[in-house]
């Protein structure tokens, strides 16, 4: 059975998408950006952005019940990935501390934003 979670602790889907979906001992979310769940406003420079991105990644892994430790993937995009690779990344470092998940970091053409995040995760036995 698979369950699909829209949390209002989380920034308004963008579109007719799920937050969150869980089947089979795994979990899914969806791309998060830097965007405040209450605000909507969105953090000036990569490092800022990246550390609210992750804030929104947990909230998403909160609702599932998990936490960034039960993250096996992730997928990470940047607006400009030769120039905010090494900020990000320091900001990454700091904040996935206990797991290191495989990860891809693409370049993508992102709308106002200068990252996003989706990950993987297992729930724990």
């Amino acid at each position: 059975m698979t369950e699909y979670i829209i949390s209002d602790d989380l920034p308004k889907p963008a579109g007719p998408y799920s937050h969150v979906a869980k089947a089979g001992g795994m979990v899914w979310t969806a791309g998060f950006g830097p965007g405040d769940p209450t605000t909507g406003e969105v953090p000036d420079g990569i490092e800022a952005q990246t550390d609210a991105t992750i804030d929104n990644v947990e909230r998403a892994l909160r609702a599932a019940g998990l936490e960034l430790d039960d993250v096996v993937k992730v997928t990470a995009h940047l607006q400009h990935l030769h120039e905010h690779f090494a900020p990000f990344n320091e900001v990454y470092a700091r904040r996935f501390t206990g797991s290191r998940p495989v990860r891809t970091t693409v370049g993508s053409d992102l709308m106002n934003i200068l990252v996003e995040i989706d990950v993987v995760a297992v729930t724990p036995k």
